[in-house]
């Protein structure tokens, strides 16, 4: 294969996923207007529905328009050849590898966060806006993007440079180095994120005493989870959207639930929801999904050791010397397909331990509740309760809403 012939292949995987997901997007819009199913009619009122319709059909042409965009503009740093200009400036800065290669990223992930900051603009300030979901105001959207871009070019620029470190030390063995070293980083993510990220973006407070801690203890010792930490989180700060989640292991592990959520249900009803959430801790979800994104990173990485030492990858991108850094962007296209298939095994493993969980919380809680709670959250979010079957296999971690409340009842 000549460095042409790549290149052409390369912005052809590149097209042909933008196609892909650009048809399910389609078919998706298809069942926009579809009648509510009987199941969960009582979700929407017709004015409540006909506002989640208008939200999908905003949504939809919104993401078009800046996909699109966003396509033009790789292809044209392709054609003109934007990652050896970048690598040559990275290169007229030092002579060090890692250093070249730091500066190459970081050029690159500067440029695209300023492309896509109207875009993401846009999104929160004129579309959530308009449906009544953004409380952001900008000082905080602008803080948010210096906050995300200090952590990526201080974690993500160490791990990167320790990985380019492993390559230019072993070879084709940094793999196994490197391996190691995402395994560990990933688990210290999954044990102190909430202690160690959250914290910068928000602000969280621990459950004040009353009924509602109340009714959590009482659960939580009647199921045997050993629980320590509730925490609120400020995130009305930035949508009126509600959440909760589940995170750490052992003595770290601690329930975080959004004052949003707290606002919107009742307190069997937030029960019911941690109950899903302990469920995931209980049937052991939370190990699984770890171990199997662990060894999905393991066969990632021996797959690059087997390609990054092609010239031929950093030729095809129009950069004439050799580099570990544009050797990662070609192989990063070239495996996209893996990776759309990697993801649907995830997103459907990530299914059925969402029923799993609905199951557990029903038979030690209420599935009443759990039912309510889902549908109260569907409603505040303008869920999509009709979206198309194929959009659904392919991108949906969690079952829909109608899929889920058949699962609790059967």
């Amino acid at each position: 294969m000549t460095p042409s012939t790549l290149f052409y292949l390369l912005i052809t995987i590149v097209i042909i996923v933008f196609v892909i997901d650009t048809l399910l997007d389609f078919l998706n819009a298809l069942h926009f207007n579809d009648e509510i199913p009987k199941e969960v009619a009582d979700v929407y009122p017709e004015d409540e529905y006909q506002k989640s319709v208008a939200y999908k059909k905003v949504n939809f042409k919104f993401k078009l328009v800046s996909s699109s965009v966003s396509l033009i503009l790789m292809l044209l740093f392709f054609i003109f050849d934007g990652f050896a200009i970048v690598d040559n400036f990275a290169r007229s800065l030092s002579d060090n590898p890692i250093v070249i290669g730091l500066i190459f990223f970081g050029v690159i992930m500067i440029g695209s966060d300023i492309l896509s900051t109207p875009a993401a603009y846009y999104k929160t300030f004129v579309i959530e806006e308009e449906f009544g979901f953004n409380k952001s105001s900008k000082v905080t959207f602008f803080t948010d993007k210096l906050k995300g871009l200090i952590m990526l070019i201080i974690v993500g620029g160490a791990l990167l440079a320790l990985i380019i470190w492993f390559f230019e030390l072993t070879g084709k063995s940094f793999w196994i180095y490197a391996w190691g070293l995402i395994s560990v980083f990933t688990l210290a993510m999954n044990m102190f994120y909430a202690k160690l990220i959250v914290p910068i973006f928000n602000k969280q407070s621990p459950l004040e005493n009353g009924a509602l801690r109340d009714t959590i203890e009482t659960y939580a010792k009647k199921v045997g989870f050993q629980l320590k930490d509730i925490y609120v989180i400020d995130g009305s700060k930035r949508s009126t959207k509600a959440n909760a989640y589940f995170s750490g292991f052992g003595s770290e592990k601690r329930i975080t639930l959004y004052d949003t959520l707290i606002n919107d249900l009742s307190n069997e009803e937030i029960v019911a929801v941690l109950a899903h959430e302990v469920g995931h801790y209980k049937k052991k979800h939370i190990v699984f999904n770890l171990i199997l994104s662990v060894v999905l990173t393991g066969i990632t990485l021996w797959f690059l050791s087997l390609f990054i030492s092609n010239p031929l990858l950093s030729e095809a991108l129009g950069v004439s010397q050799p580099s570990f850094h544009v050797g990662l962007v070609a192989f990063g296209i070239l495996y996209s397909p893996i990776s759309e298939v990697t993801g649907l095994i995830m997103n459907s493993v990530s299914r059925k331990f969402e029923y799993e969980a609905d199951a557990y919380a029903k038979s030690t809680y209420c599935g009443t509740a759990l039912i309510n709670s889902l549908k109260k959250l569907s409603k505040k979010n303008l869920n999509n309760l009709t979206p198309h079957p194929a959009m659904v296999f392919i991108h949906y971690s969690h079952p829909t809403l109608l899929q889920r409340i058949k699962n609790i009842k059967g």
